[in-house]
């Protein structure tokens, strides 16, 4: 009898023993798993960046990536944040403004690839067309060269000013060599764009400030930059991180065919796919 439970003492042990190991094991088979998560961390305007950003994480999630979507409501710190590793991409700027923004600033930045094209858009409170500007009206214009040139460009197109044949890539206002309705120019940040309509006759607004602002790009542009613009909205990464999975990841997402649908539906228009 005492043998009989001395052996029922040890089986006990060994099964608690074994059932042990098990979960031993079962730790050690999910730990992978979970390391095998990578967080990547995103900067982006709230519109459209945002938007997209809650479009793809779902997606990246079955990838094994944990997407981190962090707003900025200016075109400097998102680069600066890239360079120095608190983000591992962007996408708010398009590649002239980056090239121009790197070089300033001395960072290793470059595009991962193209996503969509915003156009910007000419945008008045009492205006019906840029002609009916008054004499002396005074036209808000994008304070960064890139954009800067571009709002001129399309102030050129729309027959308010001309820009001198021999002018650099990037124009300014000491360009203009025909300003017939002695138009003055103000320089604004872009984020400041949208309020700036209060005071003055016409704004050069960029895309995603106007989105965010509650501007529709295709309805209330009194002129807007045409769809073959060279200026798409790219992800930027930091020069030779490319390859990594995580961000081959966001690339894939990012240029779907779910994600073009989902442009081409919520935007109208207003942002025209480059894939």
């Amino acid at each position: 009898m005492i043998l009989k439970k001395v052996a029922a003492l040890f089986l006990t042990a060994g099964l608690a023993v074994g059932l042990a190991g098990c979960g031993d094991d079962g730790a050690k088979n999910t730990a992978p798993a979970a390391e095998a998560v990578k967080t990547i961390k995103v900067g982006v305007s709230p519109v459209p960046g945002g938007d997209l950003m809650k479009e793809i994480a779902p997606v990246l999630a079955k990838e094994g990536v944990k997407l981190e979507s962090i707003e900025f409501s200016d075109y400097i710190q998102p680069n600066l944040a890239l360079a120095d590793g608190s983000l591992d991409a962007n996408l708010f700027q398009h590649k002239p403004y980056m090239d121009d923004f790197a070089k300033e600033h001395n960072l290793k930045i470059e595009s991962l690839v193209p996503v969509f094209i915003a156009p910007i858009g000419i945008y008045s409170k009492t205006l019906k067309t840029p002609t009916d500007i008054a004499e002396g009206g005074s036209v808000a214009i994008p304070n960064d060269p890139t954009n800067g040139s571009r709002a001129l460009l399309l102030l050129e197109h729309a027959g308010l000013i001309k820009l001198a044949a021999d002018a650099p890539f990037l124009k300014s206002p000491a360009d203009i060599v025909d300003n017939p309705k002695k138009l003055r120019f103000i320089e604004v940040e872009a984020a400041q764009l949208p309020r700036s309509l209060e005071d003055v006759a016409l704004a050069v607004i960029n895309c995603n400030f106007a989105l965010g602002a509650g501007l529709n790009p295709i309805k209330d542009a009194i002129a807007i930059e045409a769809k073959d613009s060279p200026y798409a909205n790219i992800v930027a990464v930091r020069t030779g991180e490319g390859t990594r999975p995580e961000l081959q990841a966001l690339k894939r997402a990012l240029t779907s065919a779910e994600i073009k649908k989902f442009i081409e539906e919520k935007y109208q228009g207003s942002l025209i796919p480059t894939f």
